[in-house]
């Protein structure tokens, strides 16, 4: 693989990037590779015609939501109404789920008890 170098980075970036590491649970070079690795995967978009990046400048950029188990970051790249979730679970989940308490008994139960 080849090394990279960047030289006479302020001190200011590299103390923001050592906290963001430490936020991260990862070490410098950790947390360097895994930023390199989300701007490469980033689709180029800017060369293409009616691009949401001409329409919304960064509007494929993403949030970052969490981080998988190794460390890679989650991008959350646009939104669902609770009408598409729900949706998309039923879809999952066709049948309820049966000898179990639903979440309102739950709620009632723990409401009484006080």
């Amino acid at each position: 693989m080849p090394n990279l170098s960047v030289k006479d980075v302020p001190e200011a970036w590299a103390e923001t990037l050592r906290r963001q590491a430490a936020r991260h649970h990862r070490s410098l070079q950790g947390e360097l590779m895994a930023l390199i690795e989300a701007a490469v995967q980033e689709p180029d978009v800017a060369n293409q015609p009616n691009s949401a990046a001409q329409i919304a400048p960064g509007a494929m950029r993403g949030v970052i939501a969490g981080y998988d188990r190794f460390g890679h970051p989650i991008i959350r790249r646009g939104w669902k109404t609770v009408e598409q979730v729900a949706a998309n679970l039923h879809a999952i989940y066709p049948q309820p789920i049966v000898g179990q308490p639903l979440a309102v008994d739950i709620i009632r139960a723990e409401r009484d008890a006080r």
